[in-house]
Protein backbone atom coordinates (compact mmCIF):
# COMPACT_ATOMS: atom_id res chain seq x y z
CA UNK A 1 0.00 0.00 0.00
CA UNK A 2 1.06 3.57 -0.54
CA UNK A 3 1.53 4.61 3.02
CA UNK A 4 3.54 7.32 4.59
CA UNK A 5 4.25 9.45 1.55
CA UNK A 6 4.33 13.22 1.83
CA UNK A 7 3.47 15.79 -0.75
CA UNK A 8 4.07 19.47 -1.22
CA UNK A 9 0.69 20.94 -1.84
CA UNK A 10 0.10 24.38 -3.13
CA UNK A 11 -2.94 26.16 -4.34
CA UNK A 12 -2.37 27.63 -7.73
CA UNK A 13 -5.12 29.65 -9.34
CA UNK A 14 -7.98 30.93 -7.23
CA UNK A 15 -10.20 28.39 -8.92
CA UNK A 16 -8.24 25.69 -7.13
CA UNK A 17 -5.15 24.37 -8.87
CA UNK A 18 -3.39 22.47 -6.15
CA UNK A 19 0.30 22.34 -5.63
CA UNK A 20 1.16 19.65 -3.86
CA UNK A 21 2.52 20.47 -3.12
CA UNK A 22 1.51 20.84 -2.69
CA UNK A 23 1.69 21.95 -1.65
CA UNK A 24 3.68 24.94 0.19
CA UNK A 25 3.56 26.56 1.53
CA UNK A 26 3.97 28.53 2.32
CA UNK A 27 3.32 29.22 2.75
CA UNK A 28 0.24 30.83 4.12
CA UNK A 29 -1.72 33.58 2.44
CA UNK A 30 -0.80 37.14 3.31
CA UNK A 31 -3.55 39.56 4.16
CA UNK A 32 -3.24 43.24 3.38
CA UNK A 33 -4.49 45.96 5.68
CA UNK A 34 -6.09 49.25 4.70
CA UNK A 35 -2.75 50.94 4.29
CA UNK A 36 -1.64 48.39 1.76
CA UNK A 37 0.87 46.80 4.11
CA UNK A 38 1.14 43.05 4.34
CA UNK A 39 -0.23 41.75 7.58
CA UNK A 40 -0.03 38.57 9.57
CA UNK A 41 -0.42 35.42 7.47
CA UNK A 42 -3.77 33.77 7.84
CA UNK A 43 -5.31 30.69 6.29
CA UNK A 44 -8.96 29.85 5.84
CA UNK A 45 -10.20 26.88 7.87
CA UNK A 46 -9.61 23.57 6.17
CA UNK A 47 -12.63 21.46 5.39
CA UNK A 48 -13.36 18.16 3.71
CA UNK A 49 -10.43 16.34 5.29
CA UNK A 50 -12.55 13.83 7.20
CA UNK A 51 -12.82 13.40 10.96
CA UNK A 52 -10.47 15.64 12.94
CA UNK A 53 -8.56 13.49 15.44
CA UNK A 54 -6.22 16.06 16.96
CA UNK A 55 -3.53 18.66 16.30
CA UNK A 56 -0.08 17.31 17.21
CA UNK A 57 2.52 20.05 16.79
CA UNK A 58 -0.36 22.30 15.77
CA UNK A 59 -1.05 20.31 12.59
CA UNK A 60 -4.58 18.90 12.16
CA UNK A 61 -4.80 15.14 11.70
CA UNK A 62 -7.81 13.88 9.76
CA UNK A 63 -9.13 10.38 9.22
CA UNK A 64 -10.77 10.13 5.80
CA UNK A 65 -14.00 8.09 5.46
CA UNK A 66 -12.12 5.65 3.20
CA UNK A 67 -10.01 4.64 6.22
CA UNK A 68 -12.97 2.81 7.74
CA UNK A 69 -13.21 0.68 4.60
CA UNK A 70 -9.57 -0.39 4.76
CA UNK A 71 -9.84 -0.91 8.54
CA UNK A 72 -12.72 -3.31 7.92
CA UNK A 73 -10.72 -5.06 5.20
CA UNK A 74 -7.67 -5.46 7.45
CA UNK A 75 -9.88 -6.72 10.28
CA UNK A 76 -11.41 -9.35 8.03
CA UNK A 77 -8.13 -10.53 6.45
CA UNK A 78 -6.11 -10.54 9.68
CA UNK A 79 -9.01 -12.22 11.47
CA UNK A 80 -8.82 -15.08 8.95
CA UNK A 81 -5.13 -15.48 9.70
CA UNK A 82 -5.79 -15.53 13.45
CA UNK A 83 -8.40 -18.25 12.96
CA UNK A 84 -5.64 -20.60 11.74
CA UNK A 85 -2.95 -19.47 14.17
CA UNK A 86 -5.13 -19.06 17.30
CA UNK A 87 -8.38 -20.97 16.67
CA UNK A 88 -9.26 -20.86 20.37
CA UNK A 89 -10.01 -17.12 20.12
CA UNK A 90 -13.28 -17.67 18.31
CA UNK A 91 -15.14 -14.45 17.49
CA UNK A 92 -12.79 -12.43 19.71
CA UNK A 93 -10.24 -12.68 16.90
CA UNK A 94 -11.99 -9.85 15.07
CA UNK A 95 -11.55 -7.53 18.03
CA UNK A 96 -7.86 -8.43 18.02
CA UNK A 97 -7.76 -7.79 14.26
CA UNK A 98 -9.42 -4.41 14.70
CA UNK A 99 -6.80 -3.51 17.30
CA UNK A 100 -4.12 -4.49 14.77
CA UNK A 101 -5.69 -2.24 12.11
CA UNK A 102 -5.75 0.72 14.50
CA UNK A 103 -2.19 0.03 15.69
CA UNK A 104 -0.95 -0.26 12.11
CA UNK A 105 -2.40 3.12 11.17
CA UNK A 106 -0.95 4.47 14.39
CA UNK A 107 2.40 3.48 12.92
CA UNK A 108 1.49 5.25 9.68
CA UNK A 109 0.68 8.36 11.71
CA UNK A 110 4.13 8.20 13.34
CA UNK A 111 5.62 7.99 9.83
CA UNK A 112 3.70 11.11 8.80
CA UNK A 113 4.60 12.95 11.98
CA UNK A 114 8.26 12.36 11.12
CA UNK A 115 7.71 14.26 7.86
CA UNK A 116 5.78 16.94 9.73
CA UNK A 117 8.40 17.51 12.41
CA UNK A 118 11.14 17.72 9.78
CA UNK A 119 9.08 20.17 7.72
CA UNK A 120 8.39 22.39 10.73
CA UNK A 121 12.07 22.22 11.64
CA UNK A 122 12.84 23.59 8.17
CA UNK A 123 10.12 26.24 8.63
CA UNK A 124 7.88 24.69 5.98
CA UNK A 125 4.18 25.02 6.86
CA UNK A 126 2.18 21.79 7.01
CA UNK A 127 -1.48 22.10 6.06
CA UNK A 128 -2.64 18.79 7.50
CA UNK A 129 -2.04 15.06 7.85
CA UNK A 130 -4.66 12.75 6.42
CA UNK A 131 -5.01 9.01 7.03
CA UNK A 132 -6.84 7.41 4.13
CA UNK A 133 -7.43 4.16 2.25
CA UNK A 134 -3.89 3.64 1.00
CA UNK A 135 -2.07 5.08 3.98
CA UNK A 136 -1.29 8.64 4.94
CA UNK A 137 -0.27 11.94 3.39
CA UNK A 138 1.45 14.94 4.96
CA UNK A 139 0.42 18.02 2.99
CA UNK A 140 3.49 20.25 3.17
CA UNK A 141 2.73 23.59 1.61
CA UNK A 142 6.18 24.60 0.42
CA UNK A 143 9.00 22.95 -1.42
CA UNK A 144 12.33 22.55 0.33
CA UNK A 145 14.82 25.26 -0.51
CA UNK A 146 17.77 22.90 -0.94
CA UNK A 147 18.17 19.32 -2.23
CA UNK A 148 19.72 18.32 1.10
CA UNK A 149 16.62 19.37 3.01
CA UNK A 150 14.41 17.67 0.43
CA UNK A 151 16.33 14.42 0.92
CA UNK A 152 16.11 14.59 4.72
CA UNK A 153 12.42 15.51 4.62
CA UNK A 154 11.66 12.47 2.45
CA UNK A 155 13.93 10.01 4.25
CA UNK A 156 12.74 10.57 7.82
CA UNK A 157 9.39 8.85 7.15
CA UNK A 158 10.77 5.48 5.98
CA UNK A 159 13.49 5.78 8.63
CA UNK A 160 10.86 6.00 11.39
CA UNK A 161 9.03 3.03 9.90
CA UNK A 162 12.26 1.02 10.01
CA UNK A 163 12.82 2.10 13.62
CA UNK A 164 9.29 1.03 14.53
CA UNK A 165 9.85 -2.32 12.84
CA UNK A 166 12.98 -2.78 14.95
CA UNK A 167 11.14 -1.79 18.14
CA UNK A 168 8.41 -4.33 17.45
CA UNK A 169 11.07 -6.96 16.73
CA UNK A 170 12.73 -6.36 20.08
CA UNK A 171 9.37 -6.48 21.84
CA UNK A 172 8.63 -9.74 20.07
CA UNK A 173 11.63 -11.34 21.74
CA UNK A 174 10.06 -10.72 25.15
CA UNK A 175 6.76 -12.54 24.51
CA UNK A 176 5.78 -16.11 23.85
CA UNK A 177 5.36 -17.04 20.17
CA UNK A 178 1.92 -18.22 19.14
CA UNK A 179 0.18 -15.86 21.58
CA UNK A 180 -1.98 -12.83 20.83
CA UNK A 181 0.81 -10.35 21.74
CA UNK A 182 3.27 -12.38 19.68
CA UNK A 183 1.06 -12.40 16.58
CA UNK A 184 0.28 -8.68 16.91
CA UNK A 185 3.91 -7.69 17.35
CA UNK A 186 5.00 -9.89 14.43
CA UNK A 187 2.32 -8.35 12.22
CA UNK A 188 3.30 -4.80 13.16
CA UNK A 189 6.98 -5.58 12.63
CA UNK A 190 6.39 -6.94 9.13
CA UNK A 191 3.88 -4.25 8.13
CA UNK A 192 6.21 -1.42 9.12
CA UNK A 193 9.05 -3.07 7.24
CA UNK A 194 6.84 -3.25 4.15
CA UNK A 195 5.83 0.40 4.58
CA UNK A 196 9.47 1.47 4.74
CA UNK A 197 10.53 -0.68 1.78
CA UNK A 198 7.65 0.42 -0.44
CA UNK A 199 8.11 4.10 0.30
CA UNK A 200 11.82 3.84 -0.49
CA UNK A 201 11.06 2.82 -4.08
CA UNK A 202 12.65 5.53 -6.27
CA UNK A 203 9.66 7.10 -7.96
CA UNK A 204 7.30 9.97 -7.26
CA UNK A 205 5.02 10.36 -5.40
CA UNK A 206 6.73 7.99 -2.94
CA UNK A 207 9.35 9.15 -0.46
CA UNK A 208 12.02 7.34 -2.44
CA UNK A 209 11.01 9.38 -5.46
CA UNK A 210 11.58 12.60 -3.54
CA UNK A 211 14.95 11.30 -2.44
CA UNK A 212 15.81 10.57 -6.08
CA UNK A 213 14.58 14.05 -7.01
CA UNK A 214 16.89 15.54 -4.39
CA UNK A 215 19.90 13.61 -5.71
CA UNK A 216 19.27 14.61 -9.33
CA UNK A 217 18.58 18.18 -8.21
CA UNK A 218 21.93 18.24 -6.39
CA UNK A 219 23.81 16.86 -9.39
CA UNK A 220 22.11 18.99 -12.06
CA UNK A 221 21.53 22.10 -9.98
CA UNK A 222 17.94 22.24 -11.31
CA UNK A 223 14.96 21.14 -9.19
CA UNK A 224 12.84 20.74 -12.33
CA UNK A 225 15.32 18.21 -13.74
CA UNK A 226 15.06 16.23 -10.52
CA UNK A 227 11.28 16.29 -10.65
CA UNK A 228 11.15 15.11 -14.26
CA UNK A 229 13.55 12.24 -13.56
CA UNK A 230 11.72 11.11 -10.42
CA UNK A 231 8.28 11.48 -12.01
CA UNK A 232 9.12 9.38 -15.04
CA UNK A 233 10.75 6.81 -12.78
CA UNK A 234 7.48 6.81 -10.84
CA UNK A 235 5.55 6.14 -14.03
CA UNK A 236 7.88 3.26 -14.86
CA UNK A 237 7.35 2.00 -11.33
CA UNK A 238 3.58 2.16 -11.84
CA UNK A 239 3.88 -0.05 -14.92
CA UNK A 240 6.11 -2.46 -13.00
CA UNK A 241 3.57 -2.69 -10.18
CA UNK A 242 0.73 -3.26 -12.63
CA UNK A 243 2.54 -6.14 -14.32
CA UNK A 244 4.78 -7.48 -11.58
CA UNK A 245 2.64 -7.48 -8.44
CA UNK A 246 0.18 -10.14 -9.65
CA UNK A 247 3.14 -12.33 -10.67
CA UNK A 248 4.87 -11.90 -7.32
CA UNK A 249 1.74 -12.76 -5.38
CA UNK A 250 1.43 -16.01 -7.30
CA UNK A 251 5.04 -17.08 -6.81
CA UNK A 252 7.78 -16.62 -4.26
CA UNK A 253 7.58 -15.02 -0.84
CA UNK A 254 4.63 -12.78 -1.63
CA UNK A 255 2.71 -15.77 -2.90
CA UNK A 256 3.33 -17.67 0.34
CA UNK A 257 2.33 -14.57 2.32
CA UNK A 258 -0.90 -14.33 0.37
CA UNK A 259 -1.66 -17.95 1.19
CA UNK A 260 -0.99 -17.24 4.87
CA UNK A 261 -3.51 -14.41 4.72
CA UNK A 262 -6.19 -16.76 3.56
CA UNK A 263 -5.54 -16.81 -0.17
CA UNK A 264 -5.87 -13.95 -2.61
CA UNK A 265 -7.24 -14.84 -6.02
CA UNK A 266 -5.85 -13.62 -9.31
CA UNK A 267 -8.63 -11.09 -9.89
CA UNK A 268 -8.00 -9.51 -6.49
CA UNK A 269 -4.27 -9.39 -7.21
CA UNK A 270 -4.85 -7.66 -10.52
CA UNK A 271 -7.34 -5.20 -9.01
CA UNK A 272 -4.97 -4.25 -6.19
CA UNK A 273 -2.10 -3.86 -8.65
CA UNK A 274 -4.23 -1.67 -10.91
CA UNK A 275 -5.25 0.61 -8.03
CA UNK A 276 -1.68 0.97 -6.78
CA UNK A 277 -0.37 1.60 -10.30
CA UNK A 278 -3.06 4.22 -10.95
CA UNK A 279 -2.23 6.05 -7.71
CA UNK A 280 1.50 6.07 -8.46
CA UNK A 281 0.99 7.12 -12.09
CA UNK A 282 -1.41 9.89 -11.12
CA UNK A 283 0.87 11.10 -8.34
CA UNK A 284 3.84 11.23 -10.70
CA UNK A 285 1.81 13.24 -13.21
CA UNK A 286 0.64 15.64 -10.52
CA UNK A 287 4.25 16.18 -9.44
CA UNK A 288 5.18 17.13 -12.99
CA UNK A 289 2.29 19.58 -13.24
CA UNK A 290 3.12 21.13 -9.89
CA UNK A 291 6.76 21.53 -10.89
CA UNK A 292 5.71 23.29 -14.09
CA UNK A 293 3.42 25.53 -12.08
CA UNK A 294 6.18 26.52 -9.66
CA UNK A 295 8.55 27.21 -12.55
CA UNK A 296 6.09 29.57 -14.24
CA UNK A 297 4.59 31.25 -11.17
CA UNK A 298 7.28 33.98 -11.02
CA UNK A 299 5.92 35.18 -14.39
CA UNK A 300 2.76 36.35 -12.61
CA UNK A 301 3.60 39.87 -11.43
CA UNK A 302 1.03 42.27 -10.07
CA UNK A 303 2.75 45.26 -11.65
CA UNK A 304 2.68 43.72 -15.12
CA UNK A 305 -0.94 42.56 -14.88
CA UNK A 306 -2.42 45.72 -13.36
CA UNK A 307 -4.67 47.94 -15.45
CA UNK A 308 -4.05 51.67 -15.39
CA UNK A 309 -6.85 53.45 -13.51
CA UNK A 310 -8.19 56.99 -13.18
CA UNK A 311 -9.62 58.36 -9.90
CA UNK A 312 -13.20 59.67 -9.93
CA UNK A 313 -15.61 61.05 -7.32
CA UNK A 314 -18.48 58.81 -6.22
CA UNK A 315 -21.13 61.03 -7.86
CA UNK A 316 -19.39 61.13 -11.25
CA UNK A 317 -21.66 59.89 -14.07
CA UNK A 318 -20.44 56.67 -15.61
CA UNK A 319 -20.26 58.22 -19.09
CA UNK A 320 -18.01 61.02 -17.83
CA UNK A 321 -15.82 58.57 -15.89
CA UNK A 322 -15.36 56.42 -19.00
CA UNK A 323 -14.55 59.51 -21.08
CA UNK A 324 -11.77 60.44 -18.66
CA UNK A 325 -10.46 56.90 -18.70
CA UNK A 326 -10.36 56.84 -22.50
CA UNK A 327 -8.52 60.13 -22.63
CA UNK A 328 -5.93 58.86 -20.15
CA UNK A 329 -5.59 55.49 -21.86
CA UNK A 330 -6.82 53.77 -18.68
CA UNK A 331 -8.95 50.64 -18.41
CA UNK A 332 -10.19 50.90 -14.82
CA UNK A 333 -11.89 53.33 -12.43
CA UNK A 334 -11.12 53.98 -8.77
CA UNK A 335 -13.58 55.89 -6.57
CA UNK A 336 -11.90 58.43 -4.26
CA UNK A 337 -13.19 60.73 -1.53
CA UNK A 338 -12.73 64.49 -1.27
CA UNK A 339 -9.14 64.08 -0.08
CA UNK A 340 -8.27 61.76 -2.96
CA UNK A 341 -8.21 58.65 -0.78
CA UNK A 342 -9.43 55.54 -2.64
CA UNK A 343 -12.61 54.05 -1.20
CA UNK A 344 -13.83 51.63 -3.89
CA UNK A 345 -13.09 50.13 -7.28
CA UNK A 346 -15.67 50.10 -10.07
CA UNK A 347 -16.50 46.59 -11.18
CA UNK A 348 -15.92 45.84 -14.85
CA UNK A 349 -18.90 43.48 -15.00
CA UNK A 350 -21.16 46.18 -13.57
CA UNK A 351 -20.05 48.67 -16.23
CA UNK A 352 -20.78 46.17 -18.99
CA UNK A 353 -24.26 45.67 -17.59
CA UNK A 354 -25.25 49.34 -18.01
CA UNK A 355 -26.65 50.22 -21.49
CA UNK A 356 -24.81 53.08 -23.16
CA UNK A 357 -27.87 55.36 -23.26
CA UNK A 358 -28.23 55.12 -19.47
CA UNK A 359 -24.59 55.78 -18.58
CA UNK A 360 -24.99 59.59 -18.27
CA UNK A 361 -27.60 58.99 -15.54
CA UNK A 362 -25.78 56.32 -13.50
CA UNK A 363 -23.23 57.36 -10.87
CA UNK A 364 -20.10 55.25 -10.51
CA UNK A 365 -20.85 54.76 -6.80
CA UNK A 366 -23.67 52.39 -7.70
CA UNK A 367 -21.26 50.16 -9.63
CA UNK A 368 -18.37 50.15 -7.19
CA UNK A 369 -17.09 47.54 -4.74
CA UNK A 370 -16.08 49.04 -1.42
CA UNK A 371 -12.44 48.40 -0.57
CA UNK A 372 -12.26 45.87 2.23
CA UNK A 373 -9.17 44.73 4.14
CA UNK A 374 -7.23 42.52 1.77
CA UNK A 375 -8.42 44.25 -1.40
CA UNK A 376 -5.38 46.55 -1.44
CA UNK A 377 -2.37 44.69 -2.77
CA UNK A 378 1.21 45.75 -3.30
CA UNK A 379 2.45 46.30 -6.85
CA UNK A 380 5.55 44.30 -5.88
CA UNK A 381 3.70 41.01 -5.32
CA UNK A 382 4.38 38.14 -7.70
CA UNK A 383 4.16 34.37 -8.01
CA UNK A 384 2.83 32.31 -5.12
CA UNK A 385 2.69 35.33 -2.84
CA UNK A 386 0.39 37.13 -5.26
CA UNK A 387 -1.91 34.12 -5.65
CA UNK A 388 -2.06 33.55 -1.91
CA UNK A 389 -2.95 37.18 -1.28
CA UNK A 390 -5.79 37.10 -3.81
CA UNK A 391 -7.03 33.77 -2.49
CA UNK A 392 -7.16 35.11 1.06
CA UNK A 393 -9.70 37.80 0.05
CA UNK A 394 -11.74 36.68 -2.98
CA UNK A 395 -12.86 39.57 -5.19
CA UNK A 396 -13.17 40.46 -8.87
CA UNK A 397 -10.93 43.55 -8.71
CA UNK A 398 -8.20 44.74 -6.36
CA UNK A 399 -6.62 48.13 -5.82
CA UNK A 400 -2.89 47.95 -6.50
CA UNK A 401 -0.74 50.44 -4.61
CA UNK A 402 2.91 51.40 -4.48
CA UNK A 403 4.91 51.01 -1.29
CA UNK A 404 4.24 54.71 -0.65
CA UNK A 405 0.47 54.07 -0.75
CA UNK A 406 0.08 55.81 -4.12
CA UNK A 407 -2.51 54.28 -6.45
CA UNK A 408 -0.89 52.19 -9.18
CA UNK A 409 -4.01 50.73 -10.78
CA UNK A 410 -6.59 47.97 -10.61
CA UNK A 411 -5.85 44.25 -10.81
CA UNK A 412 -8.60 42.10 -12.31
CA UNK A 413 -8.93 38.49 -11.21
CA UNK A 414 -9.83 37.59 -14.79
CA UNK A 415 -6.49 38.97 -16.00
CA UNK A 416 -4.60 36.94 -13.39
CA UNK A 417 -6.42 33.75 -14.32
CA UNK A 418 -5.76 34.25 -18.04
CA UNK A 419 -2.07 34.86 -17.33
CA UNK A 420 -1.97 31.79 -15.10
CA UNK A 421 -3.50 29.54 -17.78
CA UNK A 422 -1.16 30.96 -20.42
CA UNK A 423 1.88 30.35 -18.23
CA UNK A 424 0.84 26.77 -17.51
CA UNK A 425 0.35 26.11 -21.23
CA UNK A 426 3.97 26.94 -21.99
CA UNK A 427 6.42 24.02 -21.80
CA UNK A 428 8.85 23.91 -18.91
CA UNK A 429 12.35 25.05 -19.68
Amino acid sequence: MIVGSHEAARSGARSGARTERADSDEGTPDTVDDSGERGKPQRPRESGGGILMGRPFGVPVYVAPSWFLVAALITWVFGGQLERVLPELGGVRYLVSLFFAVAFYGSVLVHELAHTVAALRFKLPVRRIQLQFFGGVSEIEKESETPGREFVLAFVGPLLSLVLSGVFYLALQAVEPGTVPGVLLAGLMVSNLIVAAFNLLPGLPLDGGRMLRAVVWKISGKPMTGTVAAAWTGRALAVAVLVGLPLLTQTGALGRAAEDLGGVDTITDALLAAILAAIIWTGAGNSLRMARLREHLPELRARALTRRAVPVQSDTPLSEALRRANEAGARALVVVDGQGKPTAVVREAAIAGVPEHRRPWVAVSGLAQELKPGMRVSAELSGEELLDTLRATPATEYLVVEETGEIYGVLSTADVERAFVAAMARPAS
